[in-house]
């Protein structure tokens, strides 16, 4: 039981601010960014962003259960993203930014709806929420400029992640008690 490796699979908004707050725990392996849910195979960036190919921008994380739980993954997503907004996140807009959690298991399924339905239920936000929960599709890693972007370009990360608001919104929901 020491290594039970598994995959999870979240769409967030724009990959690039979905890789470092799951990057940084012992227990996550890896996280890729890429594409799933979509119709088309082995999509490019430029036909996720243009919303040709009905693809997410997810992130997948490598992650060894009995260190790192499924529940603690969840916690965290749900911490990145406006779970309200069905148009996109923040700045980014369109399909391909939607959000949702791609189960790979029976038991993913029934803890992200348990975690959705407290969420739901805690009265943190107004409006509904309206990530979806859905079968984890084929993954497709982005191009290897996309890879750990917020290492590699570390000025232009933390410019685009100022200008969107995610961390305003996080701040005022997740992180001061109101």
């Amino acid at each position: 039981m020491d290594n039970q490796v598994e995959k999870a699979t979240f769409a967030g908004g724009c990959f690039w601010c979905m890789v470092k707050p799951f990057d940084q725990w012992d227990g996550i392996e890896k996280v890729v960014s890429g594409y799933s849910g979509g119709h088309i195979d082995n999509p490019t960036y430029e036909e996720v962003k243009a919303g040709n190919s009905g693809h997410y921008e997810v992130v997948q994380i490598t992650y060894n259960s009995s260190i790192f739980p499924y529940e603690k993954l969840l916690e965290i997503y749900w911490q990145q993203i406006d779970p309200t907004d069905d148009g996109g996140q923040f700045h980014d807009r369109g399909d391909s930014y939607r959000t949702a959690i791609f189960y790979h298991s029976e038991e993913q399924k029934q803890l992200a709806e348990k975690s959705k339905q407290q969420l739901s239920e805690s009265g943190k936000f107004k409006k509904p929420i309206v990530t979806q929960i859905l079968p984890a599709a084929t993954f497709y890693p982005a191009e290897d400029y996309h890879q750990d972007y917020y290492k590699k370009n570390k000025d232009d990360y933390m410019d685009d992640r100022k200008k969107s608001g995610r961390d305003e919104f996080i701040s005022a929901h997740w992180n001061e008690e109101k």
